[in-house]
């Protein structure tokens, strides 16, 4: 997999978000660049310049684990970074090629039986399944309320990033609108260097990148992490705002596949939104002829 722009990028970025201060050197006065030298990245690393040079170039192939560890301990990488080198690295040399999650056609993915009865078994708060593209493929009842904005334009295709920044009705419903555009992107980057053969991811970042400058800007800045839990602000068209806990549980059966549960703080004014979503969602469904599937 030749990957190297996307690792030199990476890198760079890196290395110019490291000030010298920050690292323990000392800063001068002739800097030409924002963050730390290449010469005083390989110092940290202990390595040869002419070595860690070849590596920001993008040749990650064949490096062992101790050197990809030596420049993220140089570089000050978090674990979301941390691990986002490594598939980098694995990608590279195509020793990802078991690990990666198995690819999957999401207009034919439907959830198994069992799966949506546990999403239905989830009645006090919203439930839902999505992929690393952020499509979202399963829900609960009250998931499929909650997210009405989503789903009441077509062109979102169901998928989250493209709500985000292609759909106004998104900077009513986050009013940390930012805060998530950053998370979407940073998910959307983490799954690229994870899995950089998916075409579909391709696709939604290429679409993203042509029709949303403040997606490209984000993603320009190769920033990753991970979402596994935390608390959330929204705005509910029919409901008001709701402040929601989360949580995001990576499905051991479904490969690339994550569970995601928001919950309120029990008898806070959010739990009694809940509620009151849960009583729209019902008439909506009432109100319904047919239930609209999830898959």
């Amino acid at each position: 997999m030749d990957n190297r722009d996307e690792v030199r990028e990476f890198l760079t970025s890196r290395r110019a978000k490291i000030t010298p201060e920050r690292a323990g050197l000392p800063s001068g006065s002739r800097r030409r660049v924002p963050g730390l030298r290449r010469s005083e990245v390989a110092t940290l690393a202990d390595m040869s310049v002419e070595y860690y040079a070849k590596l920001e170039r993008g040749n990650l192939a064949g490096v062992s684990p101790a050197v990809l560890e030596a420049v993220a301990r140089a570089l000050r990488l978090d674990d979301a970074e941390r691990a986002y080198l490594l598939h980098l690295a694995q990608a590279a040399d195509g020793s990802d090629a078991l690990t990666r999650p198995r690819r999957r056609t999401t207009r034919q993915w439907t959830p198994h039986r069992s799966l949506q009865w546990t999403l239905d078994a989830i009645t006090a708060g919203p439930a839902f399944v999505r992929n690393a593209r952020m499509d979202v493929l399963a829900t609960n009842q009250l998931a499929r309320a909650f997210y009405a904005d989503l789903y009441a334009t077509p062109r979102n295709h169901a998928n989250l990033a493209r709500f985000n920044f292609l759909d106004p009705a998104s900077r009513r419903f986050y009013p940390d609108w930012d805060l998530f555009a950053d998370m979407a992107v940073a998910i959307l980057r983490t799954e690229a260097g994870r899995n950089p053969h998916d075409k579909d991811l391709h696709d939604l970042v290429g679409e993203l990148s042509t029709r949303s400058e403040e997606f490209r800007a984000r993603w320009g800045a190769h920033n990753v992490r991970r979402h596994g839990t935390g608390t959330k602000r929204f705005h509910h068209s029919a409901i008001g705002d709701l402040t929601l806990a989360y949580e995001g549980l990576e499905m051991a059966a479904e490969p690339g596949l994550t569970l995601t549960i928001y919950t309120a703080e029990p008898g806070s004014p959010s739990e009694e939104g809940l509620r009151l979503l849960a009583s729209w969602a019902a008439t909506q469904e009432t109100g319904s002829p047919t239930r609209q599937s999830t898959g």
